[in-house]
């Protein structure tokens, strides 16, 4: 079994594999002060760790990531394989500085479906991200505040507008504070995802497939009103792969 974990700063994505496709996923709250042992204690509720053979990280979150590489030599006996430098992807990367891409975007560019050429992928997570890859190359990316980030500057920065449940209303004009609030949060989002799409496109200069990926993502894709698929596991899809390509941690 393939244990892979997708560290963001919100939550830990957890994919079970069998090396081929993604049989179950299940999602834990980022919390820094947890220890790792406390860790293994949430997770062996939901993961037979004695069926674990092989782990790998995906982490913007070094403390976190620290935990779980303690976990896998503890209690699986692994040395995980953790997305970074001197780790095969497969993947070109386009950019000013190309160490300082993270392993949240390289494993969705390289979670893309092998029949697909060219593609946004666009990331709903604690910070939003747009990603263009063509031909396994990324080629530039736009980072923008997440719905949680932007809640929580809306409820830190006003004295009177309270902490919100992220769900969409009926109509897009709110009459109540909270409704007006969600309505920011969701239809403004997918009102972004729709400029952002359009401007890239006439900066490229050429059609290109467009996924939604992120927790988030199922919610705010019938909001959108442009043509786009939703896959939620593409990281850890892209996670397996990195992982496949690196024999030395097969054996």
């Amino acid at each position: 079994m393939f244990l892979l974990f997708d560290v963001g700063n919100t939550n830990i994505f957890i994919g079970v594999s069998d090396g081929f496709t993604i049989i179950d996923t299940y999602r834990l709250n980022t919390e820094i002060t947890k220890t790792a042992d406390e860790y293994y204690i949430q997770m062996k509720n939901i993961i037979d760790f004695k069926e674990v053979k092989h782990v790998a990280i995906s982490s913007v979150v070094p403390r976190i990531t620290e935990k779980l590489k303690e976990i896998s030599l503890k209690y699986v006996g692994i040395d995980p394989l953790i997305v970074g430098p001197g780790v095969k992807t497969g993947l070109n990367i386009k950019t000013d500085h190309p160490r300082e891409v993270g392993a949240d975007l390289i494993c969705d560019s390289v979670g893309l479906d092998e029949d697909i050429s060219n593609a946004l992928i666009i990331d709903l997570g604690t910070a939003i991200k747009y990603i263009y890859v063509k031909n396994k190359t990324i080629l530039g990316v736009i980072i923008t505040p997440g719905v949680n980030v932007s809640i929580k500057a809306l409820v830190g920065h006003t004295a009177l507008l309270p902490d919100i449940d992220i769900e969409v209303p009926k109509k897009v004009l709110g009459t109540n504070t909270i409704h007006c609030m969600q309505s920011g949060v969701t239809y403004g989002v997918a009102a972004q995802v729709d400029g952002l799409i359009d401007r890239i496109r006439k900066e490229v200069n050429e059609n290109f497939d467009v996924i939604l990926t992120g927790g988030l993502s199922a919610l705010i894709a019938p909001l959108c009103s442009h043509q786009l698929t939703v896959d939620s596991d593409i990281i850890l899809k892209g996670l397996l792969k990195i992982y496949n390509k690196n024999e030395q941690f097969r054996k």
